[in-house]
């Protein structure tokens, strides 16, 4: 047997890490290079999409660099379920590459801080149940439970509503419903017997209770308990305008944190209503194209437009309820009409297959600064973009509810 000096095994070490660098680039370029069939599904269409744009799961968005964010959690967490459905690997692969990425193995979360008490930052927390079950790796887990210790002491509203951030004080936004709730849910049916569901429920009664407009049935985007920001009406507290995207967010949740609650828990029938009662609102604002406006009751008013993000959310949810059977059949219909509505008129298609998502609202929000006001010029005037990844990840979970 030949006997190897230290040298031998340093040369070995460089060829072998050689290799695997050049391997790691070879993929990567024929990846770049795939072809993406149009004979596949709209799920695995718009994947293969992102990963082709984002060989590392980070660069959704043009990132620079890695960070813990709600809106790459989302993405992530339907590359999740869409490797549950197709049996694929690769999907649960790139989820696992940026969870690596943001959690190091001591299970610190980068860039996050539990004391900013952002409902956000609790978002992509999502995609750790899986990761820990499936991998076993107690840095998930550590992970899960630091997000947990965050909602235990966020701050609230005095009728118990968590605050949208602690910078926005006594505020709860429809976001906040989707980025903590099914969370909450979850973690709750795992890991403490389902102890907190009076509690979970609680979150979106104050949101009902608060953001409901009587006229229209739909929810206005935000609510200010205290009453001290210009954007809020000094009587009842709420913003003044209807944003779709924020509606969907509320009823993605609403869908979500029914996968946990327990069908005999007394408030998972109130759940259901109030997904019937949003449900019936939302589809009387459903444009003939299938989709529905950036400012969701103002129609074609000048500046207002046909808004990817909330289309496909507001998809998602009537398809998971009618499959669930929390809806009527007859949302399937509204929910096939408006997804054939996104891909006709929101989807391009490049000569390789690569699709790409459309009208997309970059971001919006309230109070801050620069000062947001709620107003409808405010919601039309904010950026639309491209492939923003607001609209990939709900793409991907509206396409697998319908393709089953």
């Amino acid at each position: 047997m030949r006997n190897y000096k230290k040298r031998d095994f340093f040369a070995i070490a460089i060829v072998c890490a050689l290799l695997f660098s050049y391997n790691s680039i070879l993929a990567q370029e024929n990846s770049k290079a795939a072809v993406i069939s149009k004979d596949l599904k709209w799920s695995e269409r718009m994947a293969l999409s992102i990963m082709k744009r984002a060989p590392k799961p980070w660069q959704i968005d043009n990132n620079e660099k890695t960070k813990w964010d709600y809106k790459l959690g989302l993405a992530m967490l339907s590359f999740e379920k869409l490797s549950k459905k197709t049996n694929n690997p690769i999907y649960f692969d790139y989820a696992k590459q940026y969870a690596e990425s943001v959690i190091n193995p001591s299970g610190e979360i980068l860039n996050y801080k539990l004391e900013d008490y952002n409902i956000d930052n609790i978002n992509a927390g999502k995609i750790l149940f899986d990761l820990y079950k499936d991998t076993k790796d107690n840095r998930y887990l550590t992970a899960l439970k630091t997000l947990r210790e965050q909602l235990k002491t966020h701050p609230r509203t005095n009728s118990g509503g968590f605050w949208h951030k602690k910078i926005y004080p006594y505020q709860m936004w429809l976001d906040g419903l989707y980025m903590g709730a099914p969370f909450y849910a979850q973690y709750s049916s795992e890991f403490e017997n389902g102890k907190d569901f009076d509690d979970i429920a609680k979150q979106f009664e104050q949101v009902h209770l608060h953001t409901l407009d009587q006229k229209t049935g739909l929810l206005f985007h935000a609510w200010d308990e205290s009453k001290k920001m210009d954007w809020a009406n000094k009587e009842t507290g709420t913003s003044p305008n209807f944003w779709s995207r924020s509606i969907g967010w509320y009823m993605m949740a609403l869908v979500d944190v029914l996968d946990y609650m327990p069908k005999d828990h007394p408030k998972r029938k109130e759940l259901i209503q109030y997904l019937n009662d949003i449900s019936k609102a939302v589809a009387k604002y459903q444009d003939t194209s299938g989709l529905w406006y950036q400012v969701t009751d103002a129609g074609s008013k000048k500046g207002n437009y046909l808004e990817a993000s909330g289309s496909e959310m507001f998809v998602y949810a009537f398809a998971k309820g009618v499959n669930k059977g929390y809806l009527p059949k007859s949302y399937k219909k509204l929910a096939f009409k408006g997804f054939d509505g996104i891909t006709k008129k929101l989807i391009t298609v490049d000569p390789d297959g690569e699709i790409h998502i459309t009208q997309v609202c970059a971001s919006a929000g309230l109070g801050g600064n620069p000062y947001r006001d709620g107003s409808y010029e405010y919601y039309i005037s904010e950026k639309i973009k491209v492939d923003n990844s607001h609209g990939l990840g709900p793409f991907i979970l509206a396409a697998l509810e319908l393709e089953k």
